[in-house]
Formats: structure tokens, sequence, C-alpha cells
């Protein structure tokens, strides 16, 4: 690990103004992804400051639904009684995500910000765009058996590895957030992460500097019926080959409407409005939910070794939809 400067912030202005005034600097929560990326000299920031001590742990009731703190841990997130009765869907996304060594360390915000697991971006020996762009993409003809099936672009191929942010993205989740000039500003989660492109060392539409001060969900119709279904090679402690966050709101046997959001299979968590859309107003059932699993995967454009993931993200699809049915 390189030698940095440690700077222990008092409140959330001068947080967002010391990282910002660095373009080398980070902030540190939980440290549970940023440390090891430094140790394995992936990230190589010159400061690091310290967020602990701010006052954004708060979960709340806001605005007729509640107000999560970017700094509660994701253990405290997923027990929370607000979070347990009315967004169910978001604590089950949360355990599945990680130990529970890990949940009582891990931030929210800093769990939106964690970085892609794949092996090409970690080894420093080989090329990635995203560590070092203009070097090439090491997964596009290496093993990509984990990686993108969509909206891929030829610079990167990686995944999104997180599960809370499928979830808060089918719960129409938002972020809110302070710039480094103190003003503040709110972005939907679903513009939150970014798609490859042509800058895949991007990962979110945040500039440098700005501080996540809490995610925002609205009052939910979700609540009775959502299930989150993670596909790993073991049954814990892995991240996974496809996860699907479901929900529908039903209505005399009949999808009102519905949530589908799938993730491992993208840049960013992936939400199909085409899913969604074919499951408007049809009945709760195996075959409405296999149609809509075939147009959520229709698009989909798998590498030399990831082309299962076609196949398991429509079983995994249809399963959650059942499960979240209340029909499994």
């Amino acid at each position: 690990m390189r030698p940095f400067k440690y700077t222990r912030a008092t409140e959330p202005n001068g947080a967002a103004a010391a990282v910002g005034a660095n373009p080398q600097a980070k902030f540190l929560a939980g440290g549970t992804n940023i440390l090891d990326l430094m140790k394995e000299d992936v990230e190589r920031p010159n400061e690091l400051v310290d967020l602990t001590r701010l006052k954004l742990a708060e979960i709340k009731e806001a605005g007729g639904g509640v107000s999560i703190g970017a700094l509660a841990t994701n253990t405290d997130t997923a027990n929370h009684p607000l979070i347990r009765q009315n967004y169910p869907l978001l604590t089950q996304a949360i355990v599945a995500g990680a130990s529970g060594q890990l949940r009582n360390m891990a931030t929210n915000g800093g769990n939106l910000l964690q970085r892609t697991r794949c092996q090409y971006f970690y080894d420093t020996a080989m090329p990635c765009n995203k560590r070092e762009p203009g070097s090439g993409c090491g997964a596009l003809e290496g093993l990509n058996r984990m990686h993108a099936i969509l909206g891929w672009s030829d610079k990167c191929v990686a995944t999104y590895p997180g599960d809370m942010a499928n979830a808060l993205l089918a719960l129409d989740a938002v972020v809110r957030i302070k710039g480094a000039d103190g003003v503040e500003r709110t972005i939907p989660l679903s513009e939150f992460h970014r798609l490859p492109g042509d800058t895949p060392q991007q990962d979110t539409n945040l500039q440098h500097g700005e501080l996540i001060l809490a995610i925002e969900l609205p009052k939910s119709n979700f609540a009775k019926n959502s299930y989150y279904l993670k596909v790993r090679d073991r049954a814990s402690y892995a991240f996974a080959l496809v996860a699907v966050a479901a929900a529908v709101e039903l209505e005399a046997g009949a999808i009102k409407q519905a949530r589908v959001v799938l993730g491992s299979v993208a840049h960013k968590p992936w939400r199909s409005q085409e899913a969604e859309a074919a499951l408007a107003g049809k009945p709760a059932s195996a075959e409405s939910f296999g149609r809509a699993a075939e147009a959520a995967i229709a698009d989909a454009k798998p590498l030399a070794h990831n082309a299962y993931k076609v196949e398991l993200a429509k079983r995994a699809i249809v399963r959650a939809l059942m499960r979240a049915s209340k029909l499994a």
C-alpha cells in the first residue's frame, strides 16, 4: 500500500470540499472496498477523508417514504423496522450481498460506489480500461464467464457487483448528494450508475468531491409481493452470476405494475422496462413471467464464456416473479 494523507472530517461541507480540492483524494467510510483496492495497488489515492464521524447514519420516515443515511451500515439498514416492514426487497438484497461481518462495516453510500470485481481490473499486470484508460480490456477476449451480457462495449465488459442497488432501483430510489461547493442535488438511482461506453473508468455520474448524504425511497406498493433472488456458484459469500429484484402489485389476480431489475449482467443495475411492460395487466402466472423473461433478455449479447447467463437469467426472472407473487 502506498503512503497517503489521512484527514478526519467533522461535517459534510468540509468533507466534500476536502476531496473536491484534491483530484487524488477519496472518501473513506466502512473501507470494505477501497482498502482492498489500495492493498492491490488498483486504487492509489494520496489522501483519504474519513467520514465515519459525520452524522449521516439516521434512518427515518420522510415524505411518505423513508430516508436512509449514507453512513448507516448495511446491517442496521436491513434490520430497521421501517425497511423490514415497508421495503422487504431491500432487506433481502442486503442480506444476500455479503457476510454478517462485512454488513456490519459496509455503509450504504459506500455500497453504491463499490467497484467491479473483474479479475482483470484487480490484476495490475493485465490491461484494463477501467483501471488505466486506453490500455485495453483483458476480459473482452479473455476469461469472461462472470461478465456482462447486456450494455457492454468493446472498452469494458465488467459487471456491477452489488446487490443493494438492484433493489433500490426497483424501489425507485433517489440519491441525495452534496457537492464540493456545498450545493445539494438529487439524482435518481436509474441515472446514478453508468454504462461503460468509451469511458468505463467512470462508474457513476457523480462529480469528484460529491458526497452521498442519503438514499430516499418513496412510498412503495410492493411490500407484499417482492423477492430478491441471487444465483451464485456457492450458497454464500460469493458474487452473483445473475441476480433478480422482482416486485409486483397485484389487483384481482392481475399485475397492476411490476419491477424487474437484473444484477451481474451489465455494468450497472439493469432495469428491464420491456419485461415490466410485458407484465402490465397480465395474470400472475408462469406463462406471463416466461414472456416477460424473454423480453428482458432479447437484446443480450453473450461473450465467449458466458452464454449460459442468457438462459440462467430467464429462469431466474421467472423464479423471482413466481416467489414475489406467492406462486412458488
